[in-house]
This record gives structure tokens, C-alpha cells and sequence, in this order.
């Protein structure tokens, strides 16, 4: 894997693409499990399923192209980045110095928007080992930059977070990440009970900023655009009332781009030991 990579990170990123692509179909075609999770969770946001095979092949260049992320320089990576919609958001954040929460979705290149912060300020980011323990060394090589620092997924992580708040920086996580049990709370999304994380709401109410960031795959390989902006509507409340809000701001994000964002990943699984979800209502 390491030496597939390093050869993908060499080659221009249209190339990457269009292989990218190609293995998104294929895997589609002969996963009927990764075909099941595509086609029910599009199904239950009401996402038109002529789309299957365009979100199949997004996904299969979201795999491939965090080789020209992890493994080459910052400078390298950022110059992909062809543009940057809503930057005048991030600066009055700096401006105000109460550190900036950044929620950045599985949609399109969820790896490069807290690269490309790194080069303007101090970012930590929550991180969760692979279950490959053979790519999680150039995982960590790729992701770590001068002004970018990892957290991993747990207490000690939390406190980094909150540390890094403290002194004005940002931090960035995956809002919609299954947590493990314990760490969620059962809420709606497109609609259907998933378990989902408080932890992002928890850090919103610490008087940070909060924007959500995402960076959307250009066609022909012509690089991303990057989108930074503050929740549609406010988030306010009890946590869990701010987590739901989290969820509904999410699924503006992916309606407006639903065919890059990472349907096969299973959102609805019931975490072993965590409690059921609520009994659907019929009405």
C-alpha cells in the first residue's frame, strides 16, 4: 500500500482521478456490502439513485488522491487548492481570538482543508488510528505539519482540544464519525436515528467559533474548491440539541453536493454494548 501510494503521488492529479474513479466503480460492482450501505443511505436522504455510480467514483477518488496529500510537502498539497470560497469567515475568527471549531463532513477532500489552515495558524485536529497498522506511520507523517497537530480519539485528545481553544487556535474534527459507545447520543439524520457525536457540540459552547469546512473535488482533476462558512442557523441549546443542529447542517452541506460525500460509509451501525435507537415513529 505505502508503495502504491508513493507512486500515485507522483502522478498529476487528473491521472489520480480517473484511476481513483475507475477502482469507485469497480469496488461498487463486486462489494455487495459497500453497494448495500451506498444505495440504502441514499435512499434514506431521498438522493436520486442515478447517482450510484457518480458517488461510487468520487469515492474512489477520495481514496486515492490522499496520496498526493500525505506525501508530498504543504506547499505541494496547498497548491491544489484552485479556490477558496468564504476565507473572510476564517480571518474574523482569528480576529475575535476565541479559536475557530472547524466541522468538516466526509464530503469531497475532507483531508486538505485543515492542511491548508496549517499554513495561516496552530490547528489540532481529533485523530483515530487505521485498522491497518502498516499505512498508519505515513498517516501520520502526512498529516502532521509544522502548525498542524493530531489528537488522538480520546481523553487526552479532548484535553488537546480544549487546550488549543483556550489559546485562541482552531481544532478540526468529523462531526459525522460514529463515536464509540458512550461518546453519542442517538439523533436524527436525513430523517433516521444515528448514533452521532456529542463531543463536537460539547466544544461549540466554549464560545469558539464555529464553521464548517469542506473541499470540493473539481472535475478533470483541476484541483478543490474550498469552502469555509458559519452554521445556517445558529447553534444554541443543550448539547444534544446542538449536536442535532449539527446533523441538520451537514445535510445542507451534502444536498448541495451529494454525489462526494461518502455514502458507503456506515453511518447507522449500532455500536456493540451502546443502547438501541428510539422506535421510529409511524406516523
Amino acid at each position: 500500500m505505502v508503495f502504491i501510494f508513493r507512486i500515485l503521488s507522483w502522478l498529476p492529479l487528473w491521472l489520480v482521478h480517473v484511476l481513483g474513479g475507475w477502482l469507485g466503480r469497480l469496488t461498487y460492482l463486486v462489494s455487495p456490502t459497500y453497494r448495500r450501505h451506498v444505495r440504502e443511505n441514499m435512499a434514506q436522504a431521498g438522493i436520486d439513485p442515478a447517482l450510484h455510480g457518480a458517488v461510487a467514483a468520487e469515492a474512489g477518488k477520495q481514496m486515492l488522491e490522499l496520496a498526493r496529500i500525505w506525501l508530498r510537502t504543504l506547499e505541494q498539497t496547498n497548491a491544489q487548492v484552485a479556490e477558496v470560497v468564504g476565507w473572510e469567515h476564517v480571518e474574523a475568527a482569528q480576529r475575535a481570538g476565541k479559536g475557530i471549531v472547524f466541522m468538516t463532513p466526509h464530503l469531497g477532500c475532507f483531508e486538505i482543508t485543515a492542511q491548508y489552515y496549517s499554513a495561516f495558524g496552530d490547528i489540532t485536529v481529533l485523530y483515530r488510528p487505521p485498522r491497518q497498522a502498516s499505512i498508519q506511520q505515513m498517516i501520520l507523517d502526512g498529516r502532521k505539519r509544522a502548525q498542524l497537530h493530531l489528537a488522538p480519539a480520546d481523553l487526552s485528545g479532548v484535553r488537546a482540544l480544549i487546550k488549543g481553544l483556550k489559546k485562541g487556535q482552531a481544532v478540526g474534527m468529523l462531526p459525522d464519525q460514529a463515536p464509540k459507545v458512550g461518546e453519542g447520543a442517538w439523533l436524527k439524520f436525513f430523517g433516521r436515528y444515528a448514533y452521532t457525536m456529542t463531543l463536537a457540540a460539547r466544544l461549540t459552547e466554549t464560545g469558539a467559533t464555529t464553521l464548517m469546512a469542506w473541499g470540493e473535488r473539481l472535475p478533470h482533476g483541476r484541483g478543490y474548491r474550498l469552502h469555509f462558512r458559519p452554521p445556517v442557523n445558529a447553534l444554541e441549546g443543550s448539547t444534544v440539541e446542538r449536536a442535532q443542529q449539527i446533523n441538520h447542517e451537514i445535510e445542507t452541506l451534502v444536498r448541495e453536493c451529494p454525489t462526494q460525500y461518502l455514502w458507503g460509509y456506515n453511518r447507522y451501525k449500532h455500536p456493540g454494548g451502546a443502547e438501541p435507537p428510539p422506535v421510529e415513529s409511524s406516523s
